[in-house]
């Protein structure tokens, strides 16, 4: 990890909190990639239904759903510079996953809409996530600003 995507030592909660989120998205997006850790690799396809790739046996992951995972997570990394980005990463990431949750939802797994794609599994994740996300976000800004409203006499 590079100086850039370490938290400063300085760093609020909330922003160790999205570094930590996007150093996860970035793991997993390496994950999608190796053999092994990713079952049927051999079906890895650049996009679509179609592709029959497993994460951890699981979860259905493409080329650009791994790129995806990367890019997010690298969004995560540079956004935990600040308190008010963080914030705005782990809520407005929250709420992509609620819409990809939905979305997951009311596709047809099986047709061309289904372009990241995603599973079953990898729906009850994204609300997970989203859930877990925006939580994070919100506590975390609720908690700063509550400590920074507080005076000493």
């Amino acid at each position: 990890m590079t100086t850039a995507s370490r938290p400063a030592a300085g760093s609020t909660a909330i922003q160790k909190a999205a570094q930590a989120v996007g150093a996860v998205f970035v793991l997993v997006g390496i994950l999608g990639f190796i053999p092994g850790i990713t079952a049927n690799y051999q079906a890895l396809g650049m996009a679509g239904h179609e592709s029959g790739a497993l994460l951890l046996g699981v979860f259905q992951v493409s080329i650009l759903h791994n790129i995806v995972h990367l890019l997010f997570g690298v969004a995560g990394l540079l956004l935990g510079r600040t308190p008010a980005q963080a914030r705005n990463y782990l809520v407005g990431g929250g709420a992509i996953y609620i819409v990809l949750w939905l979305y997951g939802l009311l596709v047809d797994h099986n047709s061309p809409a289904n372009f990241v794609p995603v599973n079953t599994a990898d729906n009850w994740l994204h609300l997970v996530l989203g859930l877990g996300m925006i939580a994070i976000g919100l506590a975390l800004s609720s908690s700063r600003r509550g400590t920074a409203t507080t005076r000493t006499l």
